[in-house]
């Protein structure tokens, strides 16, 4: 029979020991540490996102309750609250954040193997962000409004296995405009945002550089007609115009000629008017693509109602950010096993037939390809004793 740990010991299998201990050293996340390990710190953190803990005391009395399985886990034992709390508010979640990066490697290499959806071989993305709504009097530090406190995660999400392959923690406040303005995309990258991320200045710069947009336009917008094209009397599109922008700032923001495209949204019974800079495609196509980009609100609702972003064990900055990035390595180890596995799990599903399997000793891989088969058991033949 083989021998096989934890689904939680293969799971962690996944991320390298060898780049952790780098980014610990790079960051000098361990400078002072005596004892608690940030490795040990790490497992604590991604036990709370995958067994669904609320509290340090959750993580803490989970681990601890299964003492026994923790050496393969790299742990000598299970934190205190008090260390692990300490541990969140001090050690730099830089960290985490490198090995986000480092897993999505992993993932886009897995994902690369999978069937596009779309014809086209142009990198397609989607950008948005999700408000995190904050106790202002537990979290002082990030204020939004007078009496609410909030932070903001802005999320690049890859179509190429719906992978998220950038992301940003701000306070609530910050604009999403101004975060895409930081972005950098290689020439012909297609950009799939919605109505926030409107701003003629940013779209002049991505014309020069190769960087298509499709996006919804604003009620608002002053423009010519330059030409109108043909569209199929009983499709989804309504109308197709190539368009120039005709107000002052617009204009000289952005004087390249842009495509107006309304198309009708069969589901909510209404018009979409779309804003693009691609004159190529088909009017049908860029209304998929822009349908395309409500996978991101899918993977912050998976987030949020699978993982915990929601509720915080801690209540400083950095301990906000390295519950976010932990959340976000949960979600590509998640993505990870869904790209890997052939049984069509959802990410709802198997977080929570992993949740419920964590400590668990099966064979990872077999297990997500046939969740529900019963493993062959060990016998033990013992004698009877007859009193």
């Amino acid at each position: 029979m083989v021998k096989v740990g934890s689904l939680f010991t293969q799971v962690l299998s996944l991320i390298s020991r060898k780049q952790f201990d780098l980014a610990v050293r790079q960051h000098g996340a361990e400078r002072g540490a005596k004892g608690f390990s940030c490795w040990s710190q790490f497992v604590a953190m991604m036990f709370c996102q995958m067994a669904g803990a609320n509290s340090l005391r959750e993580i803490c009395g989970g681990l601890a309750t299964a003492m026994g399985k923790l050496v393969h886990l790299g742990l000598k034992a299970a934190p205190a609250r008090a260390t692990l709390s300490y541990a969140n508010e001090h050690r730099s979640y830089r960290v985490f954040e490198a090995m986000f990066y480092h897993l999505l490697e992993q993932a886009q290499s897995q994902a690369a193997l999978k069937r596009r959806k779309f014809r086209f071989k142009n990198p397609l993305v989607s950008l948005d962000s999700s408000t995190i709504d904050l106790c202002l009097t537990m979290f002082d530090w990030a204020k939004f409004r007078r009496a609410k406190g909030a932070v903001k995660l802005h999320l690049q999400l890859d179509h190429q296995g719906y992978l998220p392959s950038w992301a940003l923690v701000t306070d609530g406040k910050t604009a999403d405009v101004k975060v895409a303005q930081m972005l950098r995309f290689s020439p012909g990258t297609i950009v799939a945002m919605d109505r926030g991320y409107v701003d003629y200045e940013l779209f002049g710069r991505w014309c020069d550089e190769g960087v298509f947009f499709v996006t919804r336009a604003k009620s608002n917008m002053a423009y010519r007609v330059v030409t109108r094209r043909s569209v199929p009397e009983h499709g989804p599109v309504l109308m197709d115009e190539e368009i120039e922008l005709t107000g002052v700032k617009a204009n000289e923001a952005c004087p390249c000629r842009l495509r107006r495209i309304v198309v009708w949204d069969e589901e909510n019974q209404r018009e979409i008017v779309l804003l693009t800079n691609h004159l190529e495609f088909a009017a049908g196509t860029i209304g998929r693509i822009y349908k395309d980009r409500w996978q991101i609100e899918l993977f912050f609702k998976a987030i949020k109602q699978t993982l915990k972003i929601k509720t915080f064990v801690g209540t400083s900055e950095n301990a906000v950010q390295i519950q976010i990035w932990t959340a976000l390595i949960c979600m590509l180890v998640l993505k990870l096993l869904q790209l890997r596995s052939s049984f069509g799990w959802s990410i709802s599903n198997l977080a929570a037939m992993v949740r419920m399997n964590l400590l668990t000793y099966r064979e990872l891989w077999r297990w997500l390809n046939d969740p529900f088969d019963t493993p062959m058991a060990e016998t033990v033949f013992e004698q009877l004793t007859l009193f």
